[in-house]
């Protein structure tokens, strides 16, 4: 029997052991940094599961540039700290990208963890602040609050008639910069902000801020917390008897707010840059596929998280290759058609500072589900 010389078996040792690493390094590697507990849970989850489907669907027809997709899962706990270790992980275990975190006081944390290693990251985050910050790595898989309070200031004085309003905000990075936003989209339409009534995150007990809200006895409402403080408001004021018009941001009316309200959330209206309710049949076969696979309805974070992925697919095939410098770059001014890259649900272009532009909706809850009562148009279009 010969004998395999000791330079020879070393060399077939390295080559096995080798072998999982450059499999490995055929994988596209996603890290998903999400709000799977605490006060984030409802949306973090969502944005999870419809990155989950996006790749998923991606993998089995392929994966990109012919590389499949591995999605790491994280926890931020709702916690900026968390989140900002988190990231810092995800760039030492070699993420091509980093979906999350979703809400803006963790992304504002992290993300300069991705920007000084150059991941591209994709977030749900709304807070304007998020992409004044010069980040060429940052991209929002939702509007940015400068885009969308300018449409609601413009509906609350022209469709509702309104000359006075109260504001109900969150205190948190994303409740301030929605506070701010819309005072000053409303002043810019002549409405008078009379009260302004800050509530706290995670904050179970709406009673006072509802009775802040019916005493200032304005015109309208305009209520702007998370998910579950939504609902809360929501049974809150129709507890109390609030009988004004009550309007909303995209957290107002989403499909876990209508889940938790129940009948409280009927009459809430809202300008939402995504529903799955929408008159369009690629989002209407989302909801079909999405619910088939979580037996959950989405919201918002669900569509958020699935377009993202494959905004990051069309990217990638753009750039023609996998270098995360040339995907940052191939992301400003992207400008995707739904006909030919139908993941992305609906036609949509980025900016030069990672904002979106596209279609969005006016919606009124009714029978516990989202109506939409008009289709507005992109800001600008392409």
């Amino acid at each position: 029997m010969k004998t395999i010389p000791h330079t020879l078996m070393a060399a077939v040792c390295a080559l096995a052991f080798a072998a999982p690493a450059a499999v490995q390094a055929q994988a596209i590697k996603i890290a998903g940094l999400y709000e799977l507990s605490g006060p984030g849970a409802s949306a973090g989850t969502m944005f999870k599961n419809g990155a989950d489907l996006a790749i998923k669907e991606i993998n089995a027809a392929g994966g990109i540039l012919g590389k499949k997709i591995e999605h790491s899962i994280s926890d931020t706990q709702t916690n900026p700290g968390v989140a900002k270790g988190l990231a810092t992980k995800a760039i030492d275990d070699g993420a091509f990208a980093v979906f999350g975190p979703v809400f803006s006081g963790s992304i504002m944390v992290s993300m300069a963890e991705t920007q000084r290693a150059e991941v591209p990251n994709f977030t749900g985050g709304e807070a304007a602040a998020i992409t004044t910050k010069g980040n060429p790595y940052i991209f929002r898989t939702s509007f940015t609050q400068a885009t969308a309070m300018p449409k609601v200031a413009r509906y609350i004085v022209d469709g509702l008639k309104a000359k006075s309003v109260a504001v109900m905000f969150v205190n948190n990075d994303f409740g301030k910069g929605g506070r701010d936003a819309i005072t000053r989209a409303l002043e810019a339409q002549g409405a008078k902000v009379v009260a302004d009534i800050s509530t706290d995150s995670g904050q179970v007990d709406f009673s006072a801020p509802v009775l802040k809200a019916r005493n200032a006895n304005a015109d309208v409402l305009f209520v702007y917390t998370n998910e579950e403080e939504s609902a809360r408001a929501l049974r809150e004021l129709r507890k109390q008897g609030y009988a004004k018009p009550i309007v909303g941001e995209t957290t107002l009316t989403g499909q876990k707010v209508i889940d938790l309200a129940g009948e409280a959330a009927n009459g809430a209206l809202a300008h939402v840059g995504l529903t799955v309710d929408a008159p369009n049949p690629l989002m209407l076969k989302f909801k079909a596929k999405f619910y088939q696979e979580t037996k959950t309805i989405s919201d918002h974070n669900g569509i958020k998280g699935y377009s993202g992925v494959y905004v990051l697919k069309a990217a990638i095939e753009k750039a023609g290759k996998l270098d995360r410098r040339a995907v940052a770059q191939a992301m400003r001014g992207l400008s995707l058609s739904a006909a030919k890259h139908p993941g992305v649900l609906m036609d949509v272009r980025f900016d030069d500072k990672g904002d979106l532009d596209r279609e969005s909706f006016l919606v009124e809850v009714q029978g516990g589900k989202q109506v939409v009562k008009s289709v507005l148009p992109p800001l600008a279009r392409p």
